[in-house]
């Protein structure tokens, strides 16, 4: 396995990147992988080099970038009131999905000029917070998204003029939303709306609701981690991005 972290270069200022890919045959179909509220850690980089092993060049960014270089958190960011989750949240609840299309322009741009993405779709998934910027993502650059993923993605169904769910039909890509039974962050009946969102849409793709999950199911170092259900969001997500292009 090659990796490498680098600052990537956006209109914003330097965005912490992790890159890997496998070391022979490539080269690889680039895959942006986009993290959760509590950012980046060696959990996440450990998702992005398991999916590189099986042929993919993976991207995975800081997106708290613009807050600064202090902005990888603690084990305690999950603690409800702690210090951590608070620095945490202070950097999240600013975080919009404009600028972040604007990131994704930018690592489209990057995977463009190296040696070792291939030509051809580009893939994205993004967890949590990032779900939405996934689907947004597909949206935004449907000429150049092959496929988007959303993983318990948060609150798809809101009144911001990005919301994901007002604009499945200008998306080309397959799309793949995965929801867990349990996740007050996006509650059944706002699950149910959003499928019937997105049948109306016309958008290729599927809704799976995972029963008896809850939010943050495929991450190893949660406390509620669902050894099944990941492994079942390995294979829909090794599979979507297989069928890509």
């Amino acid at each position: 396995m090659k990796e490498e972290i680098f600052d990537l270069t956006t209109a914003d200022g330097a965005m912490e990147t992790f890159v890997c890919h496998p070391e022979r045959d490539g080269p690889f179909p680039a895959i942006l992988m986009l993290m959760d509220a509590p950012g980046i850690r060696e959990e996440l980089y450990d998702m992005a080099r398991r999916l590189a092993t099986v042929g993919y060049f993976v991207v995975l960014p800081n997106l708290y970038y613009r807050a600064g270089r202090d902005t990888k958190y603690g084990p305690d960011v999950l603690d409800k009131g702690s210090a951590e989750q608070a620095r945490m949240r202070a950097v999240r609840t600013k975080m919009t999905i404009p600028p972040v299309m604007e990131d994704v322009g930018a690592m489209l741009a990057f995977v463009d000029g190296h040696d070792a993405a291939s030509d051809g779709p580009v893939g994205t998934h993004g967890y949590c917070m990032s779900g939405p910027y996934s689907l947004a993502a597909a949206a935004r650059y449907p000429d150049r998204i092959g496929a988007a993923a959303s993983f318990y993605g948060t609150w798809l169904v809101n009144d911001a003029e990005e919301s994901p769910h007002l604009t499945f039909a200008q998306t080309k890509g397959e799309l793949y939303i995965s929801c867990a039974e349990h996740d007050d962050l996006a509650p059944l009946d706002m699950v149910e709306e959003l499928r019937g969102l997105f049948d109306a849409s016309g958008a290729r793709g599927e809704l799976e609701v995972h029963p008896g999950v809850h939010h943050g199911f495929a991450f190893p170092g949660r406390k509620i981690y669902d050894k099944p259900a990941a492994e079942r969001h390995w294979e829909r997500l090794i599979a979507l991005y297989g069928r890509m292009g």
